[in-house]
């Protein structure tokens, strides 16, 4: 991605891994900026990685405009069976140029750099209706609260209002910091249960918060599904069936993987 160029920023569990909160993936996630120009660089780049789809769709700037993930597999001898996996618009999280100015940089040993979600977008792309992906969101939230507590900017506590999870840290975060409690609870409602102390009742507000998100994430992917099974279908009819090969749009999915990934894509 570097060497080509792209426009993208890394997500995902391995993003996870790098903020702290060490998630096991064997894929690596990434949002990039939907754009002609940046498409072709990211294709040079995926050819030069070997790279082929896996699953519907298929590599096409208009689906990634529309929502959808695109699914790779690399088979450059370097990065041998490493997926990929491309999206440019997520469900409830920014436009990728306001994405792109909060991201953040990480600068490697060989000085090469690494561009990423900033955490707060990392948590916003993970309020999704996944089990695992809720308690990730807490701990990415308090990886961040246990290391910058001691001296936190402002913004940094506010963000904690916003985010932490766990009602007795919310209760610790409110007696320390009463007035910005106040302030954020007109957007987070549940933080007066935090100014009272109300361990219970905040605990059972916190999981309702999390109910709502859920329901959001399950009204939000219907259509995309609906369009992911017309793939499918005509796929599998023959229809805009071509040769296989490498970012082939139609190349056929491949066994139990491909799949997988099919069967997350049909309507419930």
């Amino acid at each position: 991605m570097r060497k080509h160029r792209v426009r993208a920023l890394l997500m995902g569990g391995q993003a996870c891994v790098l903020y702290g909160a060490a998630e096991f993936s064997r894929n690596l996630d990434f949002v990039v900026l939907a754009e002609a120009a940046n498409m072709a660089r990211l294709r040079k780049a995926l050819e030069e990685l070997q790279a082929e789809t896996i699953a519907v769709p298929s590599f096409d700037l208009q689906h990634l405009r529309r929502g959808h993930s695109v699914h790779f597999r690399c088979r450059h001898p370097e990065a041998s069976r490493m997926r990929v996996d491309i999206m440019a618009r997520m469900r409830g999280v920014d436009s990728f140029a306001k994405l792109w100015k909060r991201r953040t940089t990480l600068t490697l040993d060989d000085g090469g750099r690494i561009e990423l979600l900033s955490l707060p977008d990392l948590v916003r792309a993970k309020k999704t209706q996944i089990d695992k992906d809720w308690p990730m969101i807490r701990r990415l939230v308090e990886a961040n609260f246990f290391g910058d507590r001691a001296k936190p900017t402002a913004a940094r506590v506010r963000f904690w209002f916003r985010e932490l999870r766990t009602a007795s840290l919310l209760i610790d975060l409110a007696a320390r910091y009463p007035e910005l409690c106040r302030k954020e609870a007109r957007k987070r409602t549940l933080l007066s249960l935090a100014q009272d102390g109300n361990l219970r009742d905040l605990e059972r507000a916190v999981l309702s918060e999390e109910a709502v998100e859920r329901e959001r994430d399950k009204e939000y992917w219907p259509p995309l599904r609906e369009e992911l099974e017309r793939f499918r279908h005509a796929r599998f009819s023959g229809r805009g069936v071509s040769k296989r090969g490498r970012l082939n749009p139609d190349n056929e999915q491949r066994g139990p993987e491909g799949e997988a990934i099919a069967r997350k894509a049909r309507p419930t």
